[in-house]
């Protein structure tokens, strides 16, 4: 497995940058990902753009055995989060198919990854290229989406310690699996703007425990907000959203372990006049 990781590297001209982590390292912490086995730290990388020229080598490996990319995620989206790390804006990653691979009720293993923890979150889809020139009016971003989807990301945190902005960039901000809800076509409105902001995110489990909760506003003050961040720091890499895409908006909970046997929901309070959910459990 090593030998073939590594070779998928040979040509990425990246990869021998003076801080960012070299093909060998990158090789390794993919192999770890792929065994579940956690994994040090970088050391060395000094910038952001330390962490995803990291991110870029470890996405083209991963994507041979978790699917193409299908969208982005973004991650601390809030304050505390952001002063965690030692940053203070959102990071982006990569969205491979794994991430989207599971549907409402699905069962997953309680030690899918090396580190495994789930999370509240939430997506979007893209409709059209045209949400590149929304700029930050959250009803005109709103026009360029489709559905909104209830999400329980299942991220895995791979690293054994050291976690700051450049490694939590390299891991790709740790999407792995992820379990997706019934789509919500959505309406063009205000009032649907407003209800996105409006609504209360909470994951409880098959005892009745709330396990966290959260405001719409939790997300950068609004999950459109998030859009309008993730396209400004596409389009300063050079880069677009494409039609078709999934967004992961928000973390509407702190990463929380999993216990095995134990099913988990994630309810969306306020968004539709129907009840929304979306739950996992574990084995």
């Amino acid at each position: 497995m090593r030998r073939l990781l590594l070779a998928g590297l040979i040509a990425l001209p990246f990869a021998a940058e003076a801080a960012c982590p070299d093909a060998a390292a990158v090789g390794r912490l993919a192999e770890a990902l792929l065994d579940n086995r956690p994994s040090p730290p970088f050391t060395g990388m000094t910038s952001l753009e330390d962490g995803f020229c990291a991110q870029a080598q470890l996405v083209a490996l991963l994507r041979q055995s978790w699917g193409r990319p299908v969208g982005y995620k973004v991650g601390l989206t809030s304050s505390p989060v952001q002063q965690r790390f030692g940053v203070n804006h959102p990071v982006r990653g990569v969205l491979l198919e794994s991430s989207v691979s599971l549907r409402d009720g699905a069962e997953v293993p309680a030690r899918f990854g090396a580190v495994p923890v789930i999370e509240s979150d939430f997506l979007m889809r893209v409709r059209d290229g045209g949400i590149n020139q929304a700029g930050r009016d959250r009803l005109a971003i709103l026009r360029h989406i489709d559905v909104v989807i209830p999400y329980i990301e299942l991220p895995d945190l791979v690293l054994s310690g050291g976690f700051d902005g450049p490694n939590l960039l390299a891991i790709n901000v740790a999407p792995r699996l992820g379990v997706v809800g019934t789509p919500i076509p959505v309406e063009a409105t205000q009032d649907f703007v407003d209800r996105l902001g409006a609504m209360t995110v909470t994951m409880v489990d098959d005892r009745g425990q709330e396990r966290a909760r959260a405001p719409g506003t939790a997300a950068l003050g609004h999950p459109l907000d998030v859009v309008a961040f993730l396209i400004e720091d596409l389009a300063r890499a050079g880069l677009q959203l494409e039609a078709g895409q999934l967004l992961s908006v928000a973390g509407y909970s702190p990463t929380l372990p999993l216990e095995a046997g134990r099913t988990y929901t994630v309810r969306y309070d306020g968004l539709a006049a129907q009840p929304v959910s979306v739950s996992v459990r574990t084995r």
